[in-house]
């Protein structure tokens, strides 16, 4: 890598790779900054997890923050991209030459590849998705969204499962379906949000079934057609989303209680999209606070009931 890159020039300020190398703990602490702070709140779920794995867990949070944003946030796309294979080039000295890392992340980072073995193919195949967003931008069948899937939301999934000692494919294929489903929940919950981004991720297959066409989302027309194509979505989304919950039983209890939380929040968006009778061109439909707050007590509860504070 050049100086530049390494650096990461053109990324937003809070990324740039520092001029010294921060301790671990630094590092550590960097990502729980992050963590806690960004503008998601999917964080708030890391307090469910076993104490253990949380630095971990946080080290992948910042990971696919930071690759997320080094593709979102930056206007140019091949500025994206430039960043995007910078961050790829310091994966892999991550994994080949560690003692040469420089940003925080990958400093933390490491530890958890140290500690948990954790296959480079699964941050690779992440950074994969957020490369594809620099180049496509509209899908047409359901099978392309599903590989796209598999890039951008089957590994976080499968990282958890590994830091928490599942390395079993059955599992993995479980929380396959989960995180695809939680994926596409969020492509029908911001439709309007991805059309100002000029990208589309309903399959023109499911648009031409129902009679849709790319102008309604463009012009957020509404109609008896679209809502019953957002309906189908949603209804073959929910299935995915309960077939692949069943692997809470086949884990710990704790761990449990985390996978469970992702499935209802999915469940919950899902709810929120039907509630809104499958208008989701008038507005994003939101999962109410209350809705939240249910989600977390009903977590927390369990997590007591199992013995399992900490």
């Amino acid at each position: 890598m050049t100086l530049s890159e390494h650096a990461l020039l053109g990324a937003p300020p809070e990324y740039l790779t520092p001029m010294e190398r921060p301790s671990l703990a630094e590092a550590q602490a960097w990502c729980h900054h992050l963590a806690t702070t960004h503008y998601e709140n999917f964080h708030v779920a890391t307090w469910f997890l076993p104490r253990k794995i949380r630095p971990h867990f946080e080290s992948i949070y910042a990971y696919c923050r930071v690759a997320d944003d080094l593709g979102d946030e930056v206007d140019d796309p091949e500025v994206a991209m430039r960043l995007l294979n910078a961050w790829g080039s310091m994966l892999d000295e991550c994994y080949e030459t560690p003692e040469r890392s420089m940003h925080p992340v990958f400093v933390a980072l490491h530890e958890t590849v140290r500690e948990c073995g954790v296959p480079r193919e699964l941050f690779s195949d992440l950074l994969h998705a957020f490369r594809m967003d620099q180049v496509k931008t509209e899908y047409e069948t359901w099978h392309e969204l599903l590989e796209y899937s598999r890039y951008s939301a089957n590994p976080v999934g499968r990282l958890v499962l590994w830091v928490c000692g599942y390395q079993e494919e059955s599992l993995a294929l479980l929380s396959d379906k989960v995180c695809t489903a939680l994926q596409l929940a969020n492509f029908w919950q911001d439709v309007t949000e991805d059309a100002d981004r000029g990208r589309r991720y309903i399959p023109a297959q499911a648009m031409e079934q129902f009679g849709v066409e790319d102008g309604q989302i463009e012009g957020r027309v509404f109609t008896p057609e679209f809502a019953a194509m957002i309906e189908s979505l949603v209804a073959g989304t929910r299935a995915m989303l309960h077939d692949g919950g069943v692997i809470s039983s086949h884990v710990d209890k704790e761990l449990a209680v985390t996978l469970d939380l992702f499935r209802k929040g999915g469940d919950a968006i899902l709810d929120g999209i039907t509630a809104e009778n499958f208008d989701v061109l008038r507005g994003r439909p939101v999962v109410s606070k209350v809705k939240k707050l249910g989600l977390l007590a009903g977590a927390l509860i369990a997590k007591i009931r199992a013995g399992l504070t900490t």
